[in-house]
């Protein structure tokens, strides 16, 4: 298997009100403490406004989640490795990657200080997939597909890279499996005190739900607002924000998009991002600029 390419800790490299109360409902009945992920508060900062992470993923493990991630990763990689379809770090579009990843990383601490002991992986794997993802602990990987079919600008690439960094610093498959875990653990732990066992399945399973995990509304929100901050103080142009949506929505017309059925699009979706550009483009006009030397794909890291 090709090496994998760690980026160095310190490298360069939406929710509604609505939203909000029902968190701090939920927060509530568990105590009444509210967690804010190193997010200042709201009228003290610059950039767009979200509520606190949810308490849900309070119920699992954040290390046992992250090694769960890293795992599955690792077993991805193998598996492209095999088939000849793990791009190696020589190809211009995993330098690409890894440079647009490397100046989005020192700007995730805010959202959430773990994130500078996180080892950030950045891979591309040799598919037609329309997808990407990061997953918790910072394991980030593009499917060719994506670059390809939507002729991805460097903007756009950020904003996806920004997104998918957003669903693992606020801890998005975290809180889901926090929702499986308070509704499954009544019911195991009901079956243990009766004597029928089961209660370790509850982690047991987890490293399979990593990739196939699907977000609500309210994280895509939250995931399309922070990764397109994340996104102009590194330099990018948030307006891309738009015009990546308007090129999934053009493909998802053509064909499936794998990408959207765990990144459901909604009609709100171009707009929400619109009324929120006025709060980035400041910070986007200040970055310094990134440099444009790598450009869109022009040959596959394998032959599929």
């Amino acid at each position: 298997m090709a090496e994998n390419f760690l980026l160095p800790t310190g490298a360069s490299c939406c929710a509604c009100t609505g939203a909000r109360l029902r968190r701090r409902s939920f927060v509530a009945l568990l105590g009444g403490v509210v967690l804010t992920a190193g997010v200042p508060d709201a009228g003290a900062r610059e950039g767009v406004q979200v509520g606190p992470p949810s308490a849900l993923s309070k119920l699992v493990s954040a290390e046992q989640v992250e090694q769960a991630a890293a795992r599955q990763y690792s077993g991805m990689l193998g598996q492209a490795s095999e088939k000849r379809a793990l791009a190696p770090d020589s190809h211009p579009q995993v330098q690409r990657l890894r440079y647009i990843a490397q100046r989005l990383i020192p700007h995730t601490y805010e959202w959430n200080p773990h994130a500078r002991q996180w080892r950030w992986e950045v891979n591309l794997i040799g598919s037609k997939q329309i997808n990407a993802f990061c997953m918790p602990g910072g394991k980030i990987a593009f499917y060719y597909g994506i670059l390809d079919q939507l002729k991805l600008t460097d903007d756009e690439v950020a904003m996806i890279m920004g997104h998918e960094m957003t669903h693992a610093l606020r801890e998005h498959a975290r809180e889901q499996m926090g929702k499986n875990t308070a509704t499954r653990g009544a019911i195991e732990l009901g079956s243990a005190l009766l004597g029928l066992g089961g209660g370790g399945r509850l982690l047991a399973d987890m490293g399979g739900q990593l990739l196939t995990l699907r977000f609500g509304r309210e994280d895509e929100t939250e995931a399309d607002l922070v990764g397109l901050e994340l996104a102009a103080r590194a330099g990018y142009d948030p307006q891309a924000g738009v015009t990546l949506w308007k090129k999934m929505a053009s493909a998802s017309k053509k064909s499936s998009v794998e990408m959207l059925s765990t990144h459901p699009s909604g009609p709100t979706r171009i707009s929400d991002i619109e009324a929120n550009l006025p709060l980035v483009l400041p910070l986007y006009e200040r970055a310094a600029r990134p440099d444009r030397r790598f450009g869109p794909p022009a040959a596959s890291p394998s032959k599929e």
